[in-house]
Parts: C-alpha cells; sequence; structure tokens
C-alpha cells in the first residue's frame, strides 16, 4: 500500500483554511499536514468544538489530517528572541518581548499544541525547537566544548517537561533537522537524542534538502535513525558544482537568487535522490505521509504543488513481500 501523499500548508498561510482545502484536493492530494499560523490552526482556540468544526471541513474536501506543524512558535523555546521573532510570534507570546518570558510561554504554546493534537485524533506534531547555541556554529573567537555542553543542557532543561507532557498525550513531538535548530545534522540529531535520554516522545522529521545542501548523507539518516523518523518532508534543493561568489552559509542573499550556492526547488527538479529515500523509507518500515513542503521561488506555486504531487505518488512504491528469486527454486 502507498504512502498518502500530503502538503503542508505553512507556505499558503497566506489564504484561508477552507480555500487552501479546495486547492489541495484539486492539486491531487490524499491529505494536509496544518500549519499553525495563519487561520489553519490557531492553537489559543484550539479546544475540543474548534477541533471537531476543523474536522468537519476536512472530512467535507475528502482530506486527511496527519499532522499539525508549530515551527514557528517552536523556534523561540531555545532561541535568543529577537525583533525577527518577534515577526514570526503571535503577539500572546511575544508579549513585553522579554527573552525569557518569550521562551517560557513558547513552551506552554508547544504542550497547548500537543494538547490540540490529541483533540484532532493524531498522534505527531513537528516543529523547531530553537538552539541557544547556533551563534558558535563557526568556532572563532574559540568555542569550548562546556559552551556546547551548555546548549545541549539548556535544550534538555526546556523541552524534557514539554516531551513528558507529549508522552502522556501519547502525542510525539518531530523536530525537522535544520539549521538554526539543536540538531542540523547527524551528529547533532545524536546529540540531540542523548540530551533528552532518548526520551519516547521525540525524532525526527525527516527533510532531505536541509541536509543534502550541507553535504551530509541524507539517506544514512534515514538508517541511523530508523526508530526515530515520525514525519516525512519531501522537499528539494539544488547546488553548485563549482566555485561560485557565495557559500553555503548564502553571503545574506534572498532565497530564489541565483548567486547563492543553494536553492530549494519544486519537487522533483533538484538534486535529492528521491529513488534512494523510498526505498531506504520501505527498508526501516515507515508508512505515515509524504508531506510536500513546497519552496521555489522561481515558479509559481500551484503549479508547483500539482506537478510535486504528481511527482511524489510517481516515484512511491511499496516493498516487495517476497524476494524476486523466490519462486525459482526447485523444491
Amino acid at each position: 500500500m502507498k504512502r498518502p501523499v500530503t502538503l503542508f500548508t505553512g507556505q499558503w498561510a497566506d489564504l484561508p483554511f477552507e480555500t487552501m482545502l479546495k486547492k489541495a484536493r484539486a492539486f491531487g492530494y490524499d491529505g494536509v499536514e496544518l500549519g499553525c499560523w495563519g487561520d489553519h490552526m490557531e492553537i489559543d482556540k484550539a479546544d475540543q468544538a474548534y477541533c471537531d468544526a476543523k474536522r468537519k471541513v476536512l472530512k467535507k474536501h475528502q482530506l486527511k489530517l496527519f499532522t499539525i506543524s508549530t515551527h514557528l512558535v517552536g523556534q523561540a523555546v531555545c532561541d535568543r528572541p529577537d525583533q525577527r521573532h518577534k515577526a514570526i510570534l503571535p503577539d500572546y507570546i511575544w508579549g513585553d518581548g522579554d527573552p525569557e518570558g518569550v521562551r517560557q510561554r513558547a513552551a506552554e504554546e508547544i504542550i497547548q499544541t500537543g494538547r490540540a493534537a490529541k483533540r484532532l485524533g493524531i498522534d505527531t506534531v513537528v516543529g523547531f525547537t530553537g538552539s541557544s547555541i547556533w551563534h558558535l556554529l563557526y568556532s572563532f573567537p574559540a568555542v569550548s566544548e562546556e559552551m556546547i555542553a551548555e546548549g545541549y543542557e539548556d535544550f534538555r532543561k526546556r523541552w524534557k517537561p514539554i516531551l513528558d507532557e507529549y508522552q502522556k498525550l501519547g502525542v510525539k513531538y518531530a523536530l525537522e533537522v535544520h539549521p538554526t535548530e539543536i540538531a542540523f545534522d547527524i551528529e547533532t540529531a545524536k546529540r540531540a537524542l542523548d540530551a533528552v535520554d532518548y526520551h519516547p516522545a521525540f525524532g525526527f522529521n525527516y527533510d532531505p534538502s536541509h541536509l543534502g545542501y550541507q553535504g551530509v548523507d541524507y539517506v544514512k539518516f534515514i538508517y541511523e535513525f530508523s526508530d526515530r523518523i515520525f514525519h516525512v518532508h519531501m522537499k528539494d534543493v539544488t547546488w553548485n558544482d563549482v566555485p561560485g561568489t557565495s557559500g553555503v552559509f548564502g553571503g545574506h542573499l534572498p532565497f530564489g537568487d541565483n548567486r547563492r550556492f543553494w536553492n530549494f526547488r519544486s519537487v522533483g527538479r533538484g538534486r535529492i535522490d528521491f529513488e534512494r529515500i523510498i526505498r531506504a523509507l520501505n527498508d526501516i518500515g515507515y508508512t505515515g505521509p509524504l508531506s510536500v513542503e513546497w519552496e521555489d521561488s522561481g515558479m509559481d506555486r500551484e503549479m508547483g504543488a500539482m506537478e510535486s504531487c504528481e511527482f511524489c505518488k510517481r516515484i512511491d512504491f511499496s516493498p516487495s513481500g517476497q524476494a524476486f528469486d523466490s519462486v525459482m527454486k526447485n523444491d
């Protein structure tokens, strides 16, 4: 049985909820991953009646819901909040902007997001964690191991209580491994798991694009964390083979600028080898959704969303139930 193909609505939050659902259905998607911004999923309103109403509208449009995503608020839990965060956070999370107050309100919102997921009848929340040590990535002035350890301890202190609440709810938190997060490659993902004592409610939203442009083995990631991949994003990216004018950090150039070393692409139009990804997901027994996170600054998004859906349905396949040569034996 093939996996359902869904559309992450986070990049479509300028559209009203039902308008987005109509489009997703018309594009050919089986379901959606609702972003917790715009009116797609409003956590401060998400009592049981609100969640029941969302489910009713989803059913009306013949779409399934597998997860909700809280990237924006999740980012503020461990970050050092500044004016960038004010631009993406709800006013009631930002408050007076006091950094520790923002972090604590964001943490409480993540717990409320888990409760909303439970009311919606789903068991996975996708999002970010933020990081108090991302600014120490390049070790100059020299960064001590103690400073890095303090960052992972801060992550443990802020996220362990959240994860404990998720475990009580029967909900899992899937961190999208991504630059600016406490885990952004294989090594830091290992360290993040260790920091929270391999908490059963903590795992990953697998997104190959953010690993690919960093030069990380994005297929090995699947095997390395086979029991911790709770959700999958289908997102493509391209990067240069020849030297250019900016490096992997982007040279302060905006997404889509052709001077960048890398840029996101519509699914199937970049350099990610999705054939190998599907085979690896089959190997580890992943049966959850393939969620298209569509980001391509150079393409009309409706065309891109439609072709990405078609690509994912075409590239996906079920694993074999038997060895191809099993019928060749002469018993």
